[in-house]
């Protein structure tokens, strides 16, 4: 598949639109081209005033995304638009802003940026395939710390960050970080279902209720502190060299 085309499959049910990310050879690992394609679909349906919910999720079973791409991260494959992209944390603050709920409806491997790309929606729903990781300790980054606590607590959230552990579906729901369990090939009904609930709704008071909801629960300065810490960590000598060692780990490259 081309880079440049069909990274995102776009889907509308009269108020509701599905963003899949559709880079399934590499389990949708985000990409900088995936990132920006993506982040212009979900600004495109955020500022559409008839859009009352917007649904994420990858495209087939295995993987809901698999995180950054780490040949393009790490530089083993060069492109030279990764310069010129929004990147991955770009795409994460289009999904912050945007005034509809956001549902992740997440299928198979949710690591690492996608992990967090997850946590940042408003609503996650799983399959009972679902995997999740936080991977940025073992990578020399910050990964979620400022948004993951609100969801799972803090300890909790201590445990899953410090270890980089995976963790599967059902723990998932246990603690917190899902709502809902589905088989694979039920989580999408269950998905649009919930998205055509919201849109029956007043949009002024769903939207208005999250941004109250948002205000009350995610803080401004910890995202701002997690931000800065990455820009610290990210090219330093032991950042480098455990994200090369993890990248040979996981692609043999």
């Amino acid at each position: 598949m081309s880079e440049s085309q069909s990274l995102v499959i776009e889907e509308r049910r009269g108020a509701v639109v599905c963003l899949a990310l559709n880079r399934p050879e590499r389990h949708h690992a985000l990409s900088a081209a995936l990132s920006d394609q993506l982040g212009d679909a979900i600004l495109r349906a955020s500022e559409d005033p008839e859009v009352a919910a917007i649904i994420l999720t990858g495209t087939g079973e295995k993987a809901f995304c698999a995180g950054g791409d780490m040949l393009e991260m790490s530089g083993v494959e060069e492109n030279a638009a990764v310069a010129r992209s929004r990147g991955a944390g770009g795409l994460f603050g289009v999904i912050a802003k945007a005034p509809q709920p956001v549902i992740a409806a997440v299928n198979g491997y949710c690591f690492g940026g996608g992990a967090r790309m997850a946590i940042g929606c408003d609503i996650r729903i799983a399959s009972t395939n679902a995997s999740f990781r936080l991977p940025g300790a073992e990578y020399g980054l910050v990964v979620a710390a400022a948004s993951l606590p609100r969801l799972v607590g803090a300890a909790r959230a201590k445990e899953l960050i410090f270890t980089a552990r995976r963790f599967d579906a059902q723990e998932a729901f246990d603690y917190g970080l899902v709502t809902s369990l589905h088989q694979p090939g039920e989580l999408m009904d269950a998905a649009w279902a919930m998205g055509q609930t919201i849109a029956g709704m007043s949009r002024s008071s769903v939207q208005e209720s999250k941004r109250v909801i948002d205000t009350a629960t995610l803080s401004d300065d910890a995202r701002h502190m997690e931000d800065d810490a990455n820009r610290r960590l990210r090219g330093s000598p032991e950042q480098v060299a455990r994200f090369r060692d993890a990248t040979k780990r996981v692609t043999g490259r």
